[in-house]
């Protein structure tokens, strides 16, 4: 089957996606992207809940080459980040092709190409692609991961993941457990709160806690300061703000806020009220789930507390090698970079990733921006 051929194949119109179009836009490379779902974005569309914010200020949030608008909030709301992506897509005229499940892309080593397959899935018609360059830009988030508990399939209540929470409005007057207490999971937990919810937290690992205004002034420092220094004065602000939250279930890292994000990835958590509703406590913290029984549900500690619904907070995975068939230069066994930051994007025979390297929105920018510019320099040179 003879297939179209393009200079760059991009898989996934999230942010990464339309990021690296773009970039590439502005150098006259011609490239396509093809997306599953029937729009750009569709996890902040689709699959965020109705309070979210960026985490992050608006500064370190924006993509290449148009920044939020000047009039935006510091911390944009979900919506009006919607209409960002929205005119983005618009003014760089990008327009993908929806409903594309791919479903293969190999390297044949004799043409020097890329053989992309994918699924029109309005048609179920299979299109074939040939490039020069392959873009893996479906995100760290492509497939959500909910824990299996001993006797869950025993719950009589309902079980959702938090891509599929909207508000904490529907469970007023209910008990409700949050799996999971990284930012989602604890802003979860606030919604359901400040709902009227009787809200629970499972806490399994140490987290740092920070504002919002700490993390920013700990990013701006980091431009001029030593992360050691950073991570020093962030963190004894943050115990002058909360104290020690160890009493209250949620010890801290050893290690200092930025550096553990650099060298794992685990962000601190944001707080938007949660910990002031623990403290006085309208919110409570509870160890790891050991099973579950019907509505009761045993935790690590021995307590068993009855719910009407459990709500999971633990994330997602990437599902990139599900459909990569040569990806051992550039992804590992569970489709992220194999190579570390920041050399994480480029593997060999013209494949790239964007927006894997767990370092948010500011990573897709700089992702797009050096593949597009490592794509027109090999192009300069052909």
């Amino acid at each position: 089957m003879e297939g179209k051929e393009v200079q760059v194949v991009i898989v996934g119109a999230g942010p990464s996606g339309i990021a690296t179009s773009a970039c590439l836009k502005n150098f006259s490379i011609s490239n396509i992207i093809l997306e599953r779902e029937d729009c750009c974005a569709s996890l902040w569309k689709k699959k965020v809940y109705d309070r979210l914010k960026l985490h992050l200020a608006k500064e370190f949030c924006h993509l290449p080459h148009m920044s939020l608008p000047s009039d935006a909030p510091v911390y944009v709301p979900k919506d009006q980040f919607v209409s960002y992506i929205d005119s983005y897509v618009s003014y760089f005229d990008i327009n993908p092709k929806f409903h594309r499940f791919v479903e293969s892309a190999s390297y044949d080593a004799t043409s020097k190409k890329w053989r992309i397959s994918a699924k029109n899935s309005n048609t179920s018609k299979v299109e074939v692609y040939v490039a020069d360059f392959l873009v893996v830009a479906t995100g760290e988030n492509s497939e959500r991961f909910i824990p299996n508990f001993p006797g869950q399939e025993s719950f009589v209540g309902e079980i959702i993941h938090s891509s599929q929470y909207k508000s904490g409005s529907v469970y007023r007057n209910k008990n409700v457990l949050v799996v999971g207490s990284g930012n989602s999971g604890m802003e979860i937990a606030y919604d359901l709160f400040y709902h009227g919810a009787c809200t629970s937290i499972v806490v399994k690992s140490p987290f740092h806690v920070l504002t919002k205004e700490m993390v920013r002034l700990g990013m701006q420092l980091l431009k001029c300061i030593p992360i050691g220094w950073v991570d020093s004065l962030i963190t004894k602000i943050a115990n002058l703000w909360y104290g020690d939250l160890s009493e209250y279930g949620i010890p801290r890292p050893a290690q200092g806020p930025f550096l553990l994000k650099v060298t794992t990835g685990k962000s601190p958590v944001l707080d938007v009220g949660t910990v002031h509703a623990i403290t006085k406590g309208g919110i409570k913290v509870l160890p790891a789930v050991s099973s579950i029984k019907e509505k009761s549900v045993v935790f690590a500690n021995g307590e068993a507390h009855q719910f009407d619904a459990i709500i999971s907070a633990t994330g997602y995975r990437s599902t990139a090698n599900y459909w990569l068939k040569d990806y051992d230069t550039l992804l590992n066994n569970e489709s992220m970079p194999k190579h570390k930051f920041p050399d994480h994007w480029k593997g060999s025979n013209g494949l790239y990733c964007a927006g894997l390297g767990k370092r948010g929105l500011a990573g897709v920018n700089m992702d797009a921006r050096a593949i597009a510019d490592d794509i027109k320099s090999l192009l300069t040179c052909m």
